[in-house]
């Protein structure tokens, strides 16, 4: 059944990055913007719901309800293999300044957005992890 539920997860991940890629077109000259919020959005939600849902603490959800949007939503929605293109053809065209704009500004906000979330979750509970199981832990 936990496949069933991170293949659904995927389906609504990929649409949500598709619909945010659209109507971010207009301001991704460049620096493409809509794969960097992409992906900080992602972070802070893997951080915020995997520290707060955590089965010790006070909200706990179900271990599919957590590969549902850990592993599903998340890794349906996030974008490192765009991230990766986008950032080769970057540097490909030679445009190495936008090409480390968007590596640095990748990297570091979306580490920044997993501790913000996981932060802003530990307010309702004391528990210090986020992932509980591998396959939480490894979302592709």
């Amino acid at each position: 059944m936990s496949y069933l539920w991170v293949t659904v997860g995927s389906a609504l991940g990929g649409l949500l990055r598709y619909a945010i890629t659209r109507l971010t077109i207009s301001i991704s000259t460049g620096i493409p913007f809509g794969t960097i919020l992409i992906n900080v959005l992602g972070s802070f939600v893997i951080g915020y719901f995997g520290t707060l849902t955590l089965q010790s603490g006070k909200y706990a959800v179900s271990d599919n309800g957590r590969l549902f949007v850990m592993v599903g939503i998340c890794g349906g929605f996030t974008t490192f293999s765009s991230f990766s293109l986008q950032s080769f053809d970057l540097l490909r065209s030679g445009a190495w300044g936008k090409a480390l704009a968007n590596i640095i500004l990748s990297v570091v906000l979306c580490i920044a957005a997993v501790a913000a979330g996981h932060r802003l979750a530990q307010h309702s509970i004391a528990d210090v992890a986020i992932a509980e199981t591998a396959e939480e832990e490894y979302t592709g």
